[in-house]
């Protein structure tokens, strides 16, 4: 936890009367108390001290924050695993020391940092107020810091030089630094330091102008946008979208989207919704898709509260809504993109040199798209701040890449953002249904069509929950040892396995090393089955959540049109894997509540 060092001004025999018997704990909860300055947050640690509870002080106060599939992830609350005043002035302090050791100009660089419009009452704890600590950290080091001057999406705030967000060895190594530099620096509780300072600039409008900008080189069909009649309804769900949104479709030429009144302005208590996930479907859209039959929208558009998430509803002919899965929406937009290209792309473009990409935990629809039109499908590790680097990558070696995308809703469209980004994936998709709607389809009727002329991808993706870690890692290492010593399973109840694939271990037997293309990802489990008929199969833990998710998807070739058949098929198989792979009667699992 880093070093204690001596009481200070803490009241050192108040300490030692509460002591806890744990030399480690009682040291955790010194260094809480002598270093937050935040009133809530230290009234909480004290009171858990004061009730006798020292579990979940221990809980609290003897780990840390940990870099998952986006970031450094917990919830708001007290103590060192949690996100809160102390825990962001101390991620500051060391990236700043590691940025220090590792760019000499850094200083001159700069830092951008960026807010959303979420916060916590009982912690006393915004997103802007951590933004602002994060500012005074870097301020008070003389180092020049781009302000945003109001909450902007996720996307306008840039996580690492290429545009990504950041990958190993970086996070292992900031990780260290924070460990070193644990106490807080004078100057860095100074939130207001960034109201004076002449190092602070505000990047706003020239990133908005720029990022709007950037909008129009992935809009092909302007003529039929500012003509279109086709009206659409966005939510920003209580969060930073809605002036984005508005400003993106008039970029496109289209007049602007509906808002939905109650959840147009920022509401960190989120209070129309019960979860302010867009993904969760036709219940958190229930605003949403009444505004939009009052107004005769046909099409709604839902960013999430960041704004780097989409999701979207259509009203079918019958008067229902259909609210388009991730891995459907991909299928989309991956044809979308592709036409648009060849439509516009110059005669000597070689289609070789385009590229799409998606976590290996997604729908492979892009992966038949492009064996029957010739570009190059890759896919990553789950998160994108691994299609952000690989992207990057590519683009620097000339090659062209057109879209990205995991399942969880998650779309990049052409490359001015190396990350999600819901705001330009509200707007393309706003185009791609106007141009059906001149013809005369919808985009459900165009979602069949791809799936006639490359395949039917049919997917189902759930979890269960597991509180004890042990448990989980039994699971995992069953099947790694299944019929003998490091033997993989051969099938799954009746259903024969083609290819295993562990990039825990690193283990692939797919190639013909045995090795996995994809990094290896030691610090989680994540198994991958090919099964003869046609499924694959994927067995994860979640990085910030009690979770065993699985992913199963049917891909059937071209002309296997009975999509009855490849559902109940897929649901068989994803019955017996759960049979024979999680045991969840004997191992104690939870399904996930509907």
């Amino acid at each position: 936890m880093g070093d204690c060092g001596a009481p200070g001004d803490v009241n050192s025999n108040v300490l030692v009367a509460r002591s806890t018997g744990d030399a480690q704990l009682d040291k955790a909860v010194w260094q809480w108390l002598s270093w937050d300055k935040n009133q809530k947050t230290k009234e909480q640690i004290e009171s858990l001290l004061q009730d006798g509870k020292h579990q979940e002080l221990r809980e609290r106060l003897c780990c840390r924050l940990s870099f998952g599939t986006a970031g450094l992830r917990s919830a708001m609350g007290a103590g060192f695993c949690y996100i809160n005043d102390l825990t962001v002035i101390q991620s500051t302090q060391g990236i700043y020391k590691y940025l220090e050791r590792n760019f000499s100009d850094f200083k001159q660089r700069g830092f951008v940092v960026g807010y959303d419009t979420r916060g916590q009452v009982t912690s006393n704890c915004s997103s802007k107020k951590l933004a602002k600590l994060t500012a005074a950290v870097l301020l008070a080091k003389d180092v020049l810091v781009y302000f945003f001057s109001t909450y902007v999406p996720t996307p306008f705030v840039v996580y690492w030089e290429n545009g990504a967000q950041i990958t190993s060895p970086h996070d292992k190594e900031i990780i260290k630094c924070i460990e070193e530099c644990v106490e807080p620096w004078n100057g860095s509780w100074n939130e207001n330091r960034v109201d004076t300072s002449p190092l602070r600039q505000d990047p706003l409008r020239r990133i908005c102008d720029s990022y709007m900008q950037d909008l129009t080189k992935i809009c092909y069909h302007r003529e039929l946008n500012v003509q279109s009649s086709l009206k659409f309804v966005h939510t920003s769900f209580h969060g930073v979208g809605h002036d984005y949104v508005q400003l993106a479709f008039k970029a496109f030429g289209f007049q602007p989207p509906i808002p939905v009144p109650e959840q147009k302005d920022p509401d960190p208590d989120f209070s129309t919704v019960k979860c302010p996930n867009p993904e969760e479907g036709e219940s958190v859209l229930e605003l949403s898709l009444r505004l939009a039959e009052k107004e005769g929208a046909k099409v709604v558009v839902a960013t999430d509260p960041d704004a780097d998430r989409l999701a979207v509803a259509e009203q079918q002919d019958n008067g229902c809504w259909k609210v388009f899965t991730g891995n459907e929406l991909a299928a989309l937009f991956g044809w979308w993109m592709f036409s648009c290209w060849k439509e516009n792309c110059s005669p000597d473009a070689d289609v070789r040199n385009v590229y799409m990409l998606a976590t290996t935990v997604s729908s492979k629809i892009l992966r038949a798209i492009a064996l029957k039109e010739g570009f190059h499908f890759e896919e990553t590790l789950p998160g994108f701040k691994w299609i952000g680097s690989r992207v990057k990558n590519l683009l620097d070696n000339g090659k062209e890449v057109l879209f990205a995308f995991e399942e969880s809703i998650g779309f990049m469209c052409g490359t001015s953002v190396l990350d999600k980004d819901g705001v330009s994936a509200a707007v393309v998709i706003a185009e791609m249904a106007t141009y059906l709607q001149g013809q005369g389809l919808t985009l459900a009727q165009k979602l069949l069509d791809i799936y006639e002329t490359y395949g039917y991808h049919i997917s189902k993706t759930s979890y269960f929950l597991c509180y004890d870690p042990p448990t989980i890692k039994r699971i995992f290492e069953r099947l790694r040892n299944f019929e003998g010593p490091q033997c993989y399973p051969k099938c799954c109840g009746a259903y024969n396995i083609l290819h295993v694939r562990d990039v825990t271990t690193g283990y692939d037997s797919s190639q013909l090393n045995h090795k996995s293309v994809l990094p290896v990802s030691r610090n989680s489990q994540m198994l991958t089955f090919t099964f003869q008929n046609g499924c694959v199969a994927t067995l994860r833990t979640s990085g910030t959540e009690p979770k065993i998710k699985y992913y199963a998807e049917m891909c059937a070739l071209p002309g296997l049109s009975d999509r009855g058949v490849l559902e109940e098929e897929l649901q068989k198989l994803i019955e017996a894997l759960i049979e024979n792979f999680l045991e969840p009667a004997k191992n104690g699992l939870t399904w996930r509540s509907a």
